[in-house]
């Protein structure tokens, strides 16, 4: 009650009453269509946002500061931000533009600044290079870090910075990196005003229809005190949704027993999991295991014999089978925890309970790693290092995460009761730190830090080092509240991948493009936990990818349709019957919507029973045949892909009077594809194989060449130099690895995660930046149960591919 009474009185006090209640309707009109939202940032750090629903974490069971998001000191509009789901955002969009009207609503602008890409692609135009050089220049210029390698890169690309031309490039692309090139819409932000807006500020419209832009960006309307809600979208919301639906509808097509039986996962398999727990992943926590979102308190006691449809509020808490996996890094997929930095963390952290997510989620951040905070914690959590506080007032605010500041909640509280900060001169602290790269004036909260630690009875080096740390949150750190709001869709879309792996996928697939992972290794994951995989099929699929078919029909399927009749792996978490995951025909490359929904329409009066069927009934043109026919969509007919393909070709546009005249003469047999053409000609059509990797056929290759299995990396000893290959999925240079560069290849067996240095990608520059498949050379490197390969040779095999170009996912 005084933390609702303390916050009331200053929301009174500053007369944002309207606002809390503006934000709180666009949340009730998202609800009442069924749109899922959250929201997140430091609103969730206030009791009132909780009550009024707009947020989900419980602010009675963390340590919120209601100054992070408020304050009399900082004299600025609090800023609310609300995730939704991102396909259905512009309902609510549009929500706010028929309630308020385009006179008094506007999304914020962003003002975009030139890079060196986006520089040398306008001065290169500008001085008549050809599209293509410009082209070439522009994607050799990523990661610049000194001004020799602007010269390098422009010789490399085959502009000589020694001639009249090439220096202009060179001195007008320097010249113009940080000079602002366009406005474009902020990510979310809306402005809506009592009065007139186009009386404050010039109105555009947006190149999306039904958008309405203001031409001043977010640091304008900060500076001039205009409220601002932040409408944001979160692929992973639409993915949960999506879930939801697919099991509700799968559900629905099942007998009652069998919803028993796929629902919630099954208590046997949970018993089982519990009894074979590792010791040393059970450890105790340093806190409480009670959850902190307010939908379900009570750890897994849900009735698994339910027939409820699943929501957020249903799914249960805190189950010991979800945190296996996620001890294991099984996370593909998962929010938040799917990337190489948290997979490699999560098997030291090893979570536990809910609140070990909400460090997981906040740790992996440039704050904790340039505040030197995550190794002290990791120490100590493993009981390597005492935890020790230098008084009652520090261990009040640094108990829960042993002594550590993990949080920016808990830099500003130390602030506060160590140095005699106020709540506000600690928010002002803050913005400071994250500031003073650009703007400089750290100097008099870094005095006032130290000297009022001093007065209170603190060493001068503890000052230092918590003068050390809360600079590290300038870097980028969470607040406690973001990372709590984050952590419960950490939860529920690892729930959802632990027990239903086939509609965490479908859901996944039919949410993209999100995550760090392509459909082709979320399909694989998949495939290990035990999911039986269907391909694209016009008797069968519909846009989106389903599930369907019981456990025999399944493996009858697969054998006819692939030709596999192995039993699937066995999910390693629940011993549960799985639905099969039937892909859509949206996998199909440049194959239409509107095609798919003629395929829906017609496939109602009967599956199609030829080619000719097929054309006729649907209307649709060669084209979308072809491409239907080149992906072996007509599978289910017994057709061939190269048969269909024949077929495929001829226009089939006649008279309605001559509709049954098919008497085009056609070979009787056509050659039948080898398997490595199969999976070339499956990668080029939907960009993965349901029927094998493409480095099965390359192995001899690569075999002679010295280069082993991912697989053998486990029991290949610490520090052995060895050769591996395989495409590649995904490059990262994260911010806070001083260069780094981390790569992930995928061969037939799994991935081997590299590591390589900025030397190393600096002399194989070329190939590590563009091959699609790598032989690399380096020595094997264990920690805590993960396996890298640091590299010292990157050799290009993208020309073994067959014409198999899969695209990786970059510094994302």
């Amino acid at each position: 009650c005084a933390l609702i009474e303390h916050e009331l009185g200053l929301i009174s006090e500053l007369r944002y009453e309207a606002y809390f209640l503006t934000v709180w309707d666009i949340v009730r009109f998202a609800r009442s269509r069924g749109i899922l939202c959250q929201g997140r940032g430091s609103a969730a750090n206030s009791a009132v946002c909780y009550c009024l629903g707009v947020t989900s974490v419980d602010p009675d069971r963390i340590d919120v500061l209601f100054e992070r998001f408020i304050s009399k000191e900082r004299g600025e509009a609090p800023d609310i931000d609300v995730d939704f789901e991102h396909e259905r955002r512009e309902e609510v969009l549009q929500y706010l533009y028929a309630k308020y009207g385009r006179d008094r609503a506007g999304m914020t602008a962003a003002l975009i600044t030139y890079r060196p890409r986006s520089a040398v692609r306008d001065v290169g135009k500008a001085l008549g290079f050809s599209l293509d050089r410009v082209d070439k220049l522009a994607k050799n210029l990523d990661h610049i870090t000194s001004e020799e390698q602007f010269a390098a890169r422009f010789r490399e690309a085959g502009v000589d910075s020694a001639t009249r031309t090439g220096r202009q490039c060179l001195l007008l692309t320097k010249e113009l990196l940080g000079f602002p090139r366009h406005l474009s819409q902020h990510v979310g932000g809306m402005v809506m005003t009592q009065g007139l807006l186009h009386e404050l500020v010039p109105i555009e419209n947006a190149a999306m229809p039904g958008r309405t832009v203001i031409e001043w960006d977010k640091d304008d309307l900060d500076a001039l005190g205009l409220l601002k809600v932040d409408c944001l979208c979160l692929g992973m919301l639409s993915a949960i949704r999506r879930a939801f639906d697919l099991l509700h509808d799968w559900q629905q097509r099942c007998g009652q027993s069998e919803q028993r039986k796929i629902h919630h996962g099954g208590t046997e398999a949970r018993s089982k999991e519990e009894g074979a727990r590792d010791k040393e992943s059970s450890q105790p926590s340093a806190i409480s295991h009670q959850p902190l979102w307010s939908i379900n308190h009570q750890p897994s006691t849900i009735n698994h014999q339910t027939s409820s449809p699943l929501s957020l509020a249903t799914i249960p808490s805190e189950d010991p089978v979800v945190y296996d996996m996620i001890c294991r890094a099984d996370t593909v997929g998962v929010f938040q925890i799917e990337s190489r930095a948290q997979m490699s963390m999560l098997p030291r952290l090893k979570p536990r309970c809910f609140y070990d997510l909400v460090i997981e989620v906040a740790i992996v951040r440039p704050g904790p790693i340039q505040g030197d905070m995550v190794h002290p914690y990791l120490r100590r959590r493993r009981g390597e290092e005492p935890v020790t506080f230098p008084d009652d007032r520090i261990r009040s605010v640094l108990n829960k995460t042993l002594g550590v500041p993990l949080f920016q909640e808990q830099a500003m509280k130390l602030a506060v009761v160590a140095a005699g900060f106020t709540p506000g001169e600690a928010d002002q602290l803050r913005r400071a730190m994250a500031a003073w790269r650009r703007k400089g004036g750290l100097e008099p909260f870094r005095q006032k830090l130290v000297d009022g630690m001093t007065t209170n009875g603190y060493e001068a080096e503890f000052a230092e080092r918590v003068y050390k740390q809360i600079c590290g949150f300038g870097e980028y750190g969470f607040p406690e509240s973001h990372a709590a709001s984050f952590a419960l869709l950490v939860y529920v879309s690892a729930w959802l991948k632990c027990y239903h792996p086939a509609a965490f996928t479908a859901a996944l697939l039919n949410s993209q493009p999100m995550g760090f992972y392509a459909p082709a290794q979320l399909i694989a994951d998949a495939k290990k936990h035990g999911v039986i995989v269907l391909p694209p099929d016009v008797n069968a699929s519909d846009w989106d990818c389903t599930l369907e078919g019981t456990r025999d029909e399944r493996r009858e399927t697969r054998a006819r349709t692939t030709g596999d009749s192995s039993p699937p792996v066995a999910q390693p978490s629940t011993l549960n019957p799985q639905p099969a995951l039937r892909l859509g025909l949206r996998m199909i490359s440049g194959l239409p919507l509107a095609a798919t929904q003629q395929i829906a329409r017609v496939r109602q009066h009967g599956p199609f029973r030829s080619v000719d069927d097929f054309q006729l009934r649907t209307g649709l043109g060669r084209g979308v045949c072809q491409r239907l026919a080149r992906a072996d969509a007509f599978a289910s007919l017994g057709i061939a892909r190269r048969q269909a393909l024949w077929q495929a070709l001829p226009d089939h546009d006649t008279g309605p009077l001559f509709q049954s005249l098919t008497n085009e003469e056609r070979p009787a047999d056509l050659p039948a594809l080898t398997p490595a053409m199969e999976v070339t000609a499956d990668y080029r059509t939907t960009g993965l194989s349901l029927r094998a990797h493409p480095f099965q056929f390359l192995r001899p290759q690569v075999a002679a060449l010295r280069a082993v299995t991912a697989q053998s990396l486990e029991a290949t000893p610490d520090g052995q130099r060895v050769k591996v290959a395989g495409l590649v999925l995904l490059r990262q240079r994260p911010g806070t690895a001083k260069g780094v560069t981390f790569v992930t290849l995928e061969d037939e067996t799994g991935q081997v995660n590299l590591v390589i240095w900025q030397s190393v990608w600096d002399r194989f520059r070329r190939v590590a930046r563009s091959a699609s498949a790598m032989l690399v050379t380096g020595h094997v490197q264990k920690a805590d149960g993960v396996i890298h390969v640091v590299t010292q040779r990157i050799e290009d095999l993208s020309e073994h591919l067959g014409g198999i170009a899969p695209p990786s996912r970059d510094f994302r």
